[in-house]
């Protein structure tokens, strides 16, 4: 296999990096330098390529800071309304690289690391990933900042710096075993203190009720130090923050205990202060009830509002002087987005600081609340809905349990006097669930406390408003809208594979990287020879890139003329990776069967991370591991079918394998995916979608055209009809010969013979608890898949859909998403202007 053009030599042949000026060059190696040695203290004789990496990091960040500095200024200078992005996870993956096509310095970069004798891409793999997010929900948030940013509008995104990100995932003897991700052990040359803004948090204590107001006493303080990092918008000279807390215990923490001796301890207690930003929950939608975790989300809510208030009150750059005292301008000046439950407690919180401590009285301080928060809405599962005990509240946040308590009495007040005697309703919709342990339900505070309620694509929203939230629907139908989500181009197409971006520049021109939607200009030239030529060129290109990494990581060789079929996301029953291996073991049985048949050859890849407390999410990966034992060392099977696990699947491993994709598998059971990203990274990337009709798979079919993607399986109407009748496995089981034997091979040990009932949770769970009905869509799947290996002996068709897909990929820009929650939610309005550059005249 000869060895694919490096990207750093490809990047030497673009243009849409933007070319490197000369003079340009000379001033990053003199910077570089100047880092090498002064900021990292370093004899050059001795520096390591980690110390490389970080010269060029700050080297990278000196151009960031003059433009972040400007962009607050001209914030404070205009005075706009500001918009908070409010969220526990932010999955930011790498930065450098990101920051320079933002920047335009890429090529300058490129040709001043070579002429120093070192190698760009060598470089770029020794930054750490931020991987401060799960999966879907902190991806979107990291693709809002860099859209937020490109938009100019004045926004911040709020979160925890966790000292450990999700885990990493290792592959031993076929299970995943986690390991802790530390992170930030050499340190992050992209955040900066911020230690002029520490803010106090309060937890535990009592509420003292006066004349004058509730006090809330004897509370135990932490301190929430700010780290910000530069977010910049694509060459528009904006850099908005990114701002994310750490937990620090306060100098006087328990050291009343030195009196009795007790002074190591004291200071070993500060670490349960800090404990809060210690390390990100693993779970992707499902939640979990603990302490820490409600204390997380109390933490970043708490001194993200000091902050939205600090700067509200003064709103002149560099000014601590209170210049508004009139709080009745807050929804004017501010708009709090909650991305999902997590920071829900933003609503009483907001509630207590402006009738607590502003002494406004409740009706005036609830309209302000409501017109400055909005909801986002990210899963219909219900395992997933956060409902915190009350026993919890009442010890950790006494005071805010009064005021949702005053906030549902007020609310049950207005239900029943819409409903009169309708007491089954005003059950449904209390914030507070009754029956056995009584709970505070985050999504209904959620509701009633924002002004608009959104769900993440058409079809999501739809079923929040037909089923989840009908009720809060019905009373109030205004509040419900819909975003679909989308991704940024920047990353997911400039930058992770800039062969398709040059070909799709070299038709039509750049503009696309900050309008999406000129891609439908492609259309144009479906049927021309050269471009499809190009379309298929890029893609062989990353494909042999790709098995290059795969063969080097997983000592398999791979058929680089394969299809690549990959399913990436995380490990969850809902997503069904169970039904992908059931094809995996159709296929490879119909090879052994007639193994001189031309079967079209694939290379299967499955990834992603189970929550380490999710045992069937964790034997799904055994399964997969174990199927891939056995088909890759069948010599029957040759090179026509290899299973590999993609392990520690995260955002640097997904822009490798994203570019490299033939078939991309989103096959979630109809009406349980809220949206998927991972669906619109595939589709702009040059990937065919096999899925069901759910989450924005839907309005991609629209977009590209339904006979472009391979659609199967029920529909959610279909779903709600097997419901209502009842799912009966064994009847697909017992019909279907091909899916009996596929069972009946994993039930009796084939591919486990050391330990034959090793997946009896697995054959028991589908068999007889299968809320995500895989036998049914099995056939319809099985089928579908048929018509993908047709397709794909038909390489000019399959290139034709491709560039179809492609050409329908515009609306699902994170860029259109942002302008619509801007323009419809948040009240403000995006700019494509430019500010001045650090060293133009203002």
């Amino acid at each position: 296999m000869s060895k694919p053009l490096s990207d750093h030599d490809r990047k030497k042949q673009i243009s849409v990096k933007g070319l490197a000026g000369v003079e340009n060059v000379a001033d990053l190696k003199t910077n570089f330098n100047r880092h090498l040695h002064f900021t990292l203290v370093k004899d050059r004789n001795v520096s390591t390529r980690r110390d490389y990496y970080f010269a060029l990091a700050h080297t990278v960040r000196d151009h960031l800071v003059g433009r972040w500095i400007r962009t607050q200024q001209s914030y404070y200078e205009r005075d706009p309304k500001r918009v908070y992005y409010l969220s526990l996870e932010f999955y930011m993956g790498r930065t450098l690289q990101n920051t320079m096509v933002n920047l335009a310095l890429e090529n300058a970069c490129d040709e001043a690391m070579y002429q120093l004798g070192l190698d760009m891409e060598e470089l770029e793999e020794m930054e750490e990933d931020a991987g401060l997010g799960n999966g879907g929900l902190g991806r979107l948030a990291a693709c809002f900042l860099d859209s937020m940013a490109s938009l100019g509008l004045a926004a911040y995104g709020y979160g925890i710096r966790y000292e450990f990100g999700i885990f990493n995932q290792k592959i031993s003897n076929g299970w995943q075993v986690e390991e802790a991700d530390d992170w930030l052990r050499y340190g992050n040359p992209w955040e900066k203190a911020r230690p002029e803004y520490m803010r106090p948090v309060h937890f535990y204590g009592r509420t003292e009720h006066h004349p004058d107001g509730v006090k809330w006493v004897d509370t135990q303080v932490v301190l929430a130090l700010p780290y910000d990092t530069p977010v910049p918008g694509y060459r528009n000279n904006i850099v908005n923050t990114m701002r994310l807390w750490s937990a620090k215990a306060p100098c006087e923490f328990n050291l009343k205990d030195f009196n009795i001796g007790g002074y190591i301890q004291a200071v070993l207690d500060r670490n349960l202060a800090e404990n809060i930003s210690r390390v990100l929950y693993p779970n992707d939608n499902f939640f979990e009830g603990k302490e820490l975790r409600l204390k997380q989300e109390y933490f970043v809510v708490a001194a993200t509002l000091q902050d939205i208030i600090r700067r509200f009150k003064a709103s002149k750059f560099g000014s601590r002087d209170i210049v508004r005292t009139d709080f009745n301008a807050l929804p004017d000046k501010v708009a709090i987005q909650l991305n999902d439950t997590h920071p829900a407690l933003a609503i009483p919180e907001l509630m207590r600081v402006l009738v607590d401590e502003e002494k406004l009285p409740w009706e005036k301080a609830w309209d302000i609340c409501t017109k400055t928060c909005a909801y986002t809405n990210h899963t219909v599962l219900p395992e997933a809905l956060e409902r915190w005990p009350i026993d919890l509240f009442q010890t950790l946040l006494p005071r805010h349990l009064e005021i949702i308590y005053e906030i549902n009495r007020r609310h049950m007040e207005r239900v029943s006097s819409l409903y009169p005697g309708d007491v089954d309703r005003m059950r449904r919709m209390s914030l507070i669930e009754e029956g056995g342990q009584k709970r505070v339900n985050m999504a209904h505070l959620c509701i009633v406390g924002s002004h608009a309620v959104n769900g993440v694509a058409r079809i999501h929203s739809d079923i929040l408003k037909a089923t989840v939230f009908k009720d809060f629907y019905e009373m109030d139908p205004h509040k419900f809208q819909n975003k679909t989500n989308g991704i940024t181009p920047r990353r997911w197409l400039v930058m992770c594979n800039p062969g398709l971006a040059e070909v799709i520049a070299e038709k039509i021109g750049e503009d696309f990287i900050r309008d999406l939607d000129q891609l439908q200009k492609l259309r144009n030239f479906v049927n021309d020879e050269g471009f499809i030529r190009d379309i298929a060129k890029v893609k062989q290109e990353n494909k042999m890139k790709f098995a290059v990494h795969l063969e080097e990581h997983y000592k398999v060789k791979i058929n680089p003329n394969s299809m690549f079929d990959i399913q990436v996301k995380r490990i969850h029953e809902y997503k069904r990776q169970l039904l992908n291996c059931l094809h995996i073991i159709t296929f490879y049985n119909r090879i052994r069967k007639e193994p001189n048949k031309q079967w079209t050859p694939r290379t299967i890849m499955i990834g992603g991370k189970a929550a380490p407390g999710y045992h069937t999410a964790k034997m799904i990966i055994r399964l997969i591991t174990a199927i891939g034992e056995v088909v890759n060392h069948d010599p029957v099977v040759g090179d026509r079918l290899k299973v590999i696990f993609l392990e520690n699947y995260r955002v640097t491993l997904a822009e490798k394998a994203v570019p490299a994709a033939d078939l991309s598998e989103q096959i979630s059971t109809a009406g349980t995916e809220a949206s998927g990203t991972g669906n619109m990274k595939f589709m702009l990337n040059g990937a065919l979608t096999i899925g069901t009709m759910d989450g924005a798979n839907v309005e991609m079919a629209e977009e590209a055209g339904e006979g472009n993607l391979f659609i199967f399986g029920m529909r959610v109407e279909d779903v709600e009809a097997m419901d209502a009748k009842g799912y009966n496995a064994s009847e697909y089981y017992n019909r279907i010969p091909e899916l009996k034997q596929a069972i009946d091979q994993i039930a009796g040990g084939f591919f486990s013979p050391k330990q034959p009932d090793l997946f009896k949770d697995i054959i028991n769970m589908l068999m007889h608890h299968d809320r995500f009905k895989v036998f049914a869509d099995y056939e319809d799947y099985i089928k579908c898949q048929e018509e993908v290996s047709a397709l794909y002996k038909k390489p000019k068709e399959w290139t034709k859909k491709v560039i179809l897909n492609i050409a329908g990929s515009g609306k699902f820009s994170s860029d259109r998403t942002i302008s619509q929650y801007a323009r419809e939610i948040w009240g403000v309005e995006p700019t494509l202007e430019k500010l001045a550059a650090p060293d133009d005249p203002k």
